[in-house]
This record gives structure tokens, sequence and C-alpha cells, in this order.
């Protein structure tokens, strides 16, 4: 597993089709036909191996469907990574 790994990855769980990845953490911010939404992950060892997901944009990992890099989300994506989701889901923390 990358430690670096950022971006959009399939599932490593197999749940959602697509999963952001953030540090090399999974997020809670998942995506399922090109829908996102928030399922926070299991709590279970990832595989050595991410597979990096195709948006439909030239595998491009931007977020969103190609909107691009976004410092602020990314800030609030590692947030939510290292708090359990603790920061983001606070009332008005919303995106």
């Amino acid at each position: 597993m990358s430690a670096t790994a950022e971006g959009w990855y399939r599932d490593p769980y197999g749940i959602h089709e697509d999963r952001w990845m953030s540090d090399g953490s999974p997020t809670k911010l998942v995506r399922d036909g090109g829908a996102e939404s928030y399922d926070p992950p299991p709590d279970r060892p990832l595989p050595d191996v991410l597979e990096p997901a195709e948006d439909g944009a030239g595998g491009e990992q931007a977020r969103g469907g190609g909107e691009g890099y976004d410092a602020g989300r990314a800030r609030r994506a590692a947030l939510d990574a290292i708090s359990g989701g603790a920061i983001v889901d606070e009332p008005g923390g919303d995106w």
C-alpha cells in the first residue's frame, strides 16, 4: 500500500465502487455510479496494493468528476481522515 495514496481508488473493501484516499488512509467519501456520498471505512486492514479508479476524465484523480484540485477540500479530507470524521461531521462542516 502507498502511504501517499491521494485521490479516488477502487474501494479496497468492495463495499462501493470507489473510495477517496487521503495521505494513504481511506476516508468516508465514496462514490457509486458517479454519485458521491459518505460511508465510514470498516475497521479492517487495507490490502497491500490499491487500484486507482478511472473517473471518466482520462484517469485523472480530480475529485468531483474533473472540477480540479481544491486546497480547502483537500485540507478537510485530511482532517476528516485524521479525526475519523469528527471535524467534518460537526454542524457547518459540510462541503
